[in-house]
Parts: C-alpha cells; sequence; structure tokens
C-alpha cells in the first residue's frame, strides 16, 4: 500500500534534473572503509581522500595506487541497489536528466555502472568522478551537471546515503534525498526526505 507523500515529496518526484550518488545509493555498498584505513595506515576516523590529498605528492601518490586498486575490486563485486534498474527506467522514460556524482575515479565508475548494468541509463558527460571537480561535500559537481543541463537547482535533486551527498545538495540549494536501507536518518537538518528503499521514488 503506497503512503501519503506530502507536498514537500510531490514536489521533489515532479523535479526533471536527478544526481544520485553511486556507491550505496544505485548500488549496495560494498566498500570496507575501515579496511581501506588500516591499508593505507590512515587514522579509524579519517576522512579517506581529503587525508591523502593533504600529503605530500611523493607521500600520496603509493596511497593513491592503493586506493585505487581497492576500488576496483569492490567495483568487480558491486551489486545493484534494489530497484535502481527500475526507477532509473522510469524516469528515463519521463525524460528527466540523469547524472552521477561519485567520490570514485571515472574508470572505477564507469565499471560499477557496468557490472550492475546501470551503464546504459548515464550518458558518459553526466558522470562526474573526483578529480572531475571538488569532491563532495563541495556542491561544485552539482553545480557543473546543473549548468551543463542549463537545469535551476528548484527542479533538481540529490539522492545519496552518507552526509556528503546531503551536504553537497544543501550547498547547491537543491532538494535532498537521503536512502538507508536500515530506515536510520540522522543528519534531518541537510535531508529534505529520507527513503529506506528507492522503490518509495517510484510509481506514484
Amino acid at each position: 500500500m503506497n503512503v501519503a507523500l506530502s507536498p514537500q515529496q510531490k514536489n521533489i518526484l515532479a523535479r526533471q534534473h536527478w544526481v544520485f550518488d553511486m556507491d550505496g545509493t544505485l548500488t549496495i555498498g560494498v566498500h570496507d572503509f575501515a579496511m581501506m584505513r588500516d591499508e593505507l595506515g590512515l587514522a579509524p576516523d579519517a576522512a579517506i581522500l581529503e587525508t591523502v590529498q593533504a600529503m605530500p605528492a611523493a607521500q600520496a601518490a603509493p596511497l593513491w595506487d592503493k586506493i585505487n586498486a581497492m576500488e576496483y575490486h569492490f567495483a568487480s563485486l558491486a551489486k545493484p541497489m534494489p530497484g535502481a534498474f527500475e526507477l532509473l527506467e522510469q524516469l528515463q522514460r519521463a525524460g528527466v536528466t540523469l547524472g552521477i556524482l561519485t567520490r570514485n575515479v571515472m574508470p572505477v565508475a564507469l565499471e560499477t555502472l557496468k557490472t550492475c548494468n546501470l551503464d546504459g541509463f548515464f550518458k558518459t558527460c553526466d558522470i562526474l568522478d573526483r578529480d572531475s571537480c571538488a569532491p563532495k561535500p563541495h556542491p561544485d559537481g552539482i553545480h557543473l551537471l546543473l549548468n551543463q543541463w542549463g537545469a535551476d537547482a528548484c527542479d533538481s535533486v540529490m539522492i545519496g546515503d552518507y552526509l556528503f551527498d546531503l551536504e553537497a545538495g544543501k550547498a547547491a540549494n537543491v532538494a535532498t534525498v537521503h536512502i538507508n536501507t536500515m530506515a536510520q536518518h540522522p543528519w534531518p537538518h541537510v535531508t529534505d526526505w529520507g527513503i529506506n528503499n528507492l522503490h518509495q521514488l517510484m510509481g506514484h
């Protein structure tokens, strides 16, 4: 049975430009960040990309190689989030513009989408990786996509599973949707709509 939607939720579903995070949003999260930090010799609570980015180039270079190797490994294990294919198919049929903003590198993003059979929904130019723009939580990537599409923030939405996705969306003045399959939504200050599964964005 469909739950009645609020006016705000109906407004979000009517928007014509959707930006998705990838890992944990369109795909089931398989990244073991604790293991990655351990392999890289980082503190347990360190932000991986930001910490390595702040290092001198010579020190960071071998760590970037390790990060890329681990991300390729996780890409090979990727599985689509339940409802991802159906949601993207519905949005594509409706003429909605679709984009991805990921903290991965482009080859890993493309491999992940291909592994999950979701690659057909996105033009490569509408996929922004961490080398294409300042990584989330910076709103740069969302601004780039909206400018590329000629889209207004008031007609756009950012969907993600982590705080950085939501902060980027809020900073770009787009609507934010937080997906958490455990029904935990701890960031209400940056979340316009908390969902437990992608099916909640369909069929209304």
